[in-house]
């Protein structure tokens, strides 16, 4: 099923009456996350009977079936076979993914753990807003609150550790920072992570027709601003936070 990744992956896993996990890692890596998201679009598109709904993670894709209407031998006969017919770690992203870039005041008051990463990082300050300014993200899964994603892989020198203590509250669209990833918060969170940059991109917009405005697979840059140019975004702001997004082409 592959050649990259060591025994027992991929690997399925039955949970509950009617759901199956397909975990192609036991940790995120591009590859892994990749494999998830291209495994979860084929299942879509194969519109399989009996199947409900999918789900990714960050190394895993999950399916939720009806056991009357497809039986546990027959649902995880089917998805072994589909697994066996492709190496899926080197698969193509699903299409119609986008790419978003969210202007952000990193460091200052508005996020003061920004000069702490910069320093666990082993970066100057402005070393480290060049390299987060300029670095592209994917939407690796949504989660832990709705619409909100989970972004990376950063490079090798963000692979900081989470906070010893949980930071009470931190406001909707602020950028926080830990093990070589981003997440974008949906709404005032606590967080063990740090806080490096300051948005005012809405990730869950209920009163919108997609209330989630990312998709897994999307792609993510966070290009440096000043906070006079974030008090002005604010002031006509429509949940964009004034992200620009385009097709990435297929």
């Amino acid at each position: 099923m592959t050649a990259t990744h060591a025994y027992p992956f991929p690997c399925i896993r039955t949970v509950g009456q009617d759901g199956l996990l397909v975990s192609f890692a036991d940790t995120m890596a591009e590859s892994s996350n990749r494999a998830a998201l291209a495994f979860r679009n084929a299942i879509d598109l194969l519109g399989c009977d009996g199947v409900i709904e999918t789900s990714a993670s960050l190394a895993s894709a999950y399916i939720r079936f009806d056991p009357v209407a497809l039986s546990h031998v027959e649902i995880h006969r089917q998805v072994e076979q589909i697994l066996r017919e492709k190496n899926w770690y080197q698969e193509p992203l699903p299409a119609g993914r986008r790419l978003w870039r969210v202007p952000t005041v990193y460091g200052g008051k508005l996020a003061p753990q920004f000069d702490e990463a910069a320093a666990a990082a082993g970066l100057s300050p402005s070393e480290a807003i060049k390299r987060l300014g300029e670095s592209r993200v994917r939407v690796l899964t949504i989660g832990f609150a709705p619409g909100q994603p989970y972004l990376g892989p950063l490079g090798p020198e963000f692979d900081i550790p989470r906070l010893k203590e949980l930071t009470p509250m931190l406001p909707e669209g602020a950028l926080v920072l830990a093990i070589s990833q981003f997440v974008l918060f949906s709404r005032p969170t606590p967080t063990g992570w740090r806080h490096v940059g300051q948005t005012a991109f809405r990730c869950f917009r209920p009163e919108a027709e997609q209330s989630f405005a990312l998709r897994p697979g999307d792609e993510m840059e966070f290009p440096p601003i000043s906070r006079a140019e974030l008090d002005n975004i604010r002031e006509t702001n429509d949940g964009s936070g004034g992200a620009t997004c385009e097709e990435i082409p297929s």
